[in-house]
């Protein structure tokens, strides 16, 4: 009896010990397949952040897109409307250019009657400055004839010279010149008032004269009368004398015809 115990002790403790190790291997494999699927759901997990940090870039993309497209329309929309002004500028000068072109085709036929009529009244004028002035006027008519100049700064000129003409009206001068005087050569100063006088004396003030503009001479004129005035008039003329009071020969005016 003593003897069937121990086997019998010896049996359960190996069924035991079977059962344990039937045990640990199920529960290893557990652990295993639990170990597999926790791996699983880190690469489904590893996936679905992937995806979902796509999504978020995709997103973020598509709304910078939006901003985009925004910024563009309204880009589109000032494009249009600076379109719109050049077009309506461009309109502007094609019609101001044929006013030019028209106004250009007026003006030249003026511009030659000004110059010619320049030409004529200088001609009928007192005979002073008399190559400065038809430079001035041989000048403009060479100038009419260039193509490289064009029609505004003709234009200009032209009324600089007149400009300069109206000014020879308002001021007086003194100049040297050389005049006839009774069929005789004089080196004399020359006295410019405006347009109303022009006299002239010797240097030594012994001989007067005055532009006759009915004979277009000089004329003797009276030197106890008018030489002191002449005198003066000539030292006002070139500042070296104050302002004053003249007697000078003025031909009483003409009506017009």
């Amino acid at each position: 009896m003593g003897t069937k115990m121990i086997k019998s002790k010896k049996y359960l403790a190996l069924v035991l010990a079977i059962s344990a190790t039937a045990s640990f291997a199920q529960l290893n494999e557990v652990v295993k397949t639990g170990a597999a699927k926790v791996k699983d759901a880190q690469k489904s997990q590893a996936r679905v952040d992937k995806i979902v940090d796509s999504s978020q870039a995709r997103l973020v993309e598509y709304r910078s897109l939006l901003k985009q497209v925004d910024g563009l329309k309204v880009y589109n929309d000032q494009l249009d409307t600076q379109i719109k002004s050049q077009l309506a500028l461009i309109e502007k000068f094609e019609n101001s250019t044929a006013q030019v072109a028209l106004i250009e085709r007026q003006m030249l036929p003026l511009i030659i009657k000004m110059v010619g009529s320049l030409r004529d009244f200088v001609d009928l004028d007192l005979p002073f400055h008399e190559q400065e002035r038809a430079e001035r006027i041989m000048f403009l008519e060479e100038n009419i004839e260039k193509s490289e100049i064009d029609i505004s700064e003709k234009f200009r000129q032209v009324l600089e010279v007149y400009q300069i003409e109206n000014e020879y009206g308002r001021k007086m001068d003194s100049y040297s010149a050389i005049i006839t005087v009774n069929g005789q050569e004089q080196d004399v100063n020359v006295l410019r008032v405006g347009r109303i006088a022009l006299v002239a004396q010797t240097k030594d003030t012994k001989l007067s004269a005055v532009y006759d503009k009915a004979t277009k001479t000089w004329v003797e004129l009276d030197n106890t009368t008018y030489r002191n005035s002449i005198k003066n008039g000539i030292k006002m003329a070139n500042k070296q004398a104050s302002i004053g009071v003249m007697s000078l020969p003025i031909p009483a005016p003409v009506g017009a015809k």
